[in-house]
């Protein structure tokens, strides 16, 4: 709440104002402070830009592929008890997949180059951790050499979402035998272990978006949200009951 009040009084008279000059004394304007939150979105701006810049220097110059790993709701209470613990786990089991799926040489054969972001809320702003990855169509063989992908597809949907799944249940039943993740209150070890077989029957949503010839678009997006903020200044409607109302765009499936 303390940064909710700062951001709606970012730029506004409230935090007083400064004005700027130029060397030669010519022109000179006032301007309102900012409130320097680290969600609002006007003093994120510059914030994104240099996020994409340096990311865009490290992707390379080649198509890419835009892949979204999703954790299933049902552990989103194990996500907010372990927030940092969790989140390494989703990298490190998104990692190992496709690490382990590119270098067979029925796929790809290569190393990947890989850009990964984490999300953890949807449009509506509920929970919903998810990972955003950049995956280069293409990798580097174990000498060095380019190698291009030798299939019309990245890689199949399927084969993907259930390695996936297994690896992260297998991190998560380890983690929980060496203690290292706390239990949501009133959940038990049988219990937790019970909830892990159910979801390993489950499908999860993971999905690979068609191939881009650049990496540009996609590069932005993560850039807004990981630098930006939630919400936009145009989805905000009105102050209301000591909250705030905004407009959201609805995702066309549950899995986005």
């Amino acid at each position: 709440m303390r940064a909710a009040y700062w951001i709606s009084r970012c730029r506004t008279a409230e935090l007083g104002g400064h004005v700027r000059r130029c060397p030669a004394g010519h022109v000179e304007r006032a301007f309102y402070n900012s409130c320097h939150q680290r969600v609002c979105p006007q003093c994120q701006a510059l914030a994104v830009e240099r996020w994409l810049e340096r990311a865009r220097a490290r992707l390379l110059g080649c198509a890419h592929h835009h892949l979204i790993f999703t954790i299933p709701h049902e552990l989103n209470a194990l996500w907010c008890w372990n927030r940092g613990p969790m989140a390494k786990l989703l990298f490190a089991a998104v990692r190992a997949v496709l690490f382990e799926l590119l270098g067979d040489p029925k796929y790809l054969g290569a190393t990947p180059a890989l850009l990964a972001a984490l999300h953890t809320w949807g449009r509506s702003l509920s929970l919903h951790p998810h990972l955003h990855v950049l995956a280069a169509d293409g990798g580097l063989s174990a000498e060095g050499v380019w190698v291009a992908p030798r299939r019309s597809h990245f890689l199949p949907a399927r084969v993907l979402m259930l390695v996936f799944r297994g690896k992260f249940l297998a991190m998560l039943r380890e983690a929980l035998e060496r203690r290292r993740l706390r239990l949501p209150a009133g959940t038990s070890r049988s219990r937790m272990h019970g909830l892990l077989r159910r979801l390993g029957r489950k499908k999860w949503n993971v999905h690979i978006r068609a191939r881009y010839a650049h990496d540009q678009g996609v590069a932005a997006y993560l850039a807004r949200y990981l630098k930006g903020g939630p919400l936009k200044n145009t989805q905000l409607l009105a102050p209301e009951r000591g909250g705030v109302r905004f407009r959201y765009r609805p995702h066309r499936d549950e899995g986005e």
